[in-house]
């Protein structure tokens, strides 16, 4: 089980303390009709000796703004969490700890979170698909934040990988396959899938998000320990002092990252400019082994995106398997490579071959004698390939991305524009979708 594998045992990629000092918040209280003024302590401390290094991604372009904020108080605060608690099935609780998490990220880290939320519009739209396949809340989402920084070929020093931070063991108990080529445990797709049934399990063993959520960074059997030294207790922040010290952050960093993303425009903090999105690129069934070297050959994509879009191809070679893997480029490049296929897989064109196969003379004396056939005639053959649509009925399980592997050559993007399903993430079980295939 997934056990310390937090990201380099940072609890959040951009976390930064000053050092040596207990929190002293920057807030001032004030009432509002919602929340009556509140007198604020901080029995609290977060560990001070935690940062890592935010990845830079070459797929976005900085662009700063200059912006203005309202006055920011305890009262608001209270507010806006209790605003969020109530749109979300997770435990949303202002308290002193989550509060001194949000004014550190708001006092010295507003330019990465900034970089986040670029990052944010590729890889959200993956997470809230599986999410909402799964029935999870959407909002765990930013749990992938303070485990990678949204940064898919991320490593920690205890070698779990990936956006969610998968060991080796978990990987493959929750079906990432690892091969010298290919870990899909960085593949965004797969690895999203895994973790929304990591996460599934872990709350169904727990009935609490909270609790699932430590689970999820410090395994199950931690979680267990600090319940039963608590008295039982089933109450994340009661039993938060049992846990090792990571987990004691892990959950606070999650909640003032959820806030941080949903009301960052009230700080100033807006994304910047996103080269490309997640609507902006397709995928595509790579049939034979084939290098990315080749690949950029072909079709002029920059070696960077190109990796950066297929990070689970760890030697930057697609391998041959039974089942054909899967390529993500733009969509301005799908026709491209498709056009290209014979030249990227070093395949020779056939020669054009007559679409009739017309009959030759035959001599009848030829024929045995106990032939009856007087006038032996051959048709004509039509072998000409024929387009149809046929009707593919959505399975519990499915997604746009499982069914198009269903249909070599079929990509989503020709699903969505077969069935006019732009702009929905899920396809519920029941519904059928028009496949267009080729028949001779």
């Amino acid at each position: 089980m997934k056990t310390f594998v937090c990201f380099s045992l940072l609890i959040l990629p951009f976390t930064f303390f000053a050092q040596g000092v207990p929190y002293a918040s920057s807030l001032t209280s004030t009432t509002t009709s919602e929340t009556p003024a509140a007198t604020v302590t901080y029995a609290d401390e977060v560990d001070t000796n935690l940062m890592t290094k935010l990845y830079n991604s070459p797929l976005y372009e900085n662009t700063p703004k200059n912006t203005t904020t309202d006055k920011f108080t305890v009262d608001i605060l209270k507010l806006r969490l209790k605003n969020l608690d109530k749109n979300t099935p997770l435990n949303v609780r202002y308290n002193t700890t989550v509060e001194s998490y949000i004014n550190t990220y708001l006092n010295t880290r507003k330019e990465d979170i900034s970089s986040l939320m670029d990052k944010a519009t590729y890889y959200f739209p993956i997470f809230e698909e599986y999410l909402d396949k799964y029935d999870l809340p959407l909002e765990i989402k930013y749990l992938a934040i303070v485990e990678s920084a949204l940064e898919p070929t991320s490593k920690s020093q205890v070698g779990a990988k990936g956006l969610w931070q998968f060991m080796y063991h978990t990987g493959k108990q929750f079906g990432l396959h690892i091969t010298s080529y290919v870990d899909e445990r960085l593949d965004p797709v797969k690895a999203t899938e895994a973790a929304c049934q990591y996460l599934e399990s872990l709350h169904e063993t727990f009935g609490d998000w909270d609790l699932a959520l430590a689970a999820y960074n410090s395994g199950p059997g931690n979680v267990s320990k600090a319940i039963r030294r608590s008295g039982g207790s089933k109450n994340y922040w009661t039993i938060r002092r049992y846990l090792p010290l990571e987990t004691q952050q892990y959950v606070p960093a999650f909640y003032a990252t959820f806030y941080l993303f949903e009301y960052g425009e009230k700080h100033g903090i807006y994304p910047k400019n996103a080269a490309i999105t997640f609507f902006e690129t397709d995928t595509i069934h790579v049939k034979k082994k084939v290098s990315f070297q080749k690949i950029q050959q072909e079709i002029h994509i920059d070696n960077a995106l190109l990796k950066k879009l297929n990070p689970q191809y760890k030697l930057g070679i697609i391998p041959a398997t039974e089942t054909s893997n899967v390529l993500t480029l733009p969509k301005s490049l799908i026709g491209k490579f498709i056009s290209t296929e014979h030249n990227i897989y070093n395949i020779p064109k056939k020669r054009s071959i007559s679409k009739h196969i017309v009959a030759t003379a035959i001599n009848s004396d030829a024929l045995l004698p106990s032939t009856k056939q007087t006038n032996r005639v051959i048709q004509k053959k039509n072998i000409t390939a024929q387009k149809k649509f046929l009707l593919y009925t959505v399975k519990k399980g499915d997604s746009l991305f499982l069914i198009s592997k269903k249909f070599p050559g079929v990509t989503i993007h020709q699903i969505r524009n077969w069935n006019n399903i732009w702009g929905q993430s899920y396809v519920r079980p029941g519904t059928q979708l028009k496949i267009l295939t080729i028949t001779e």
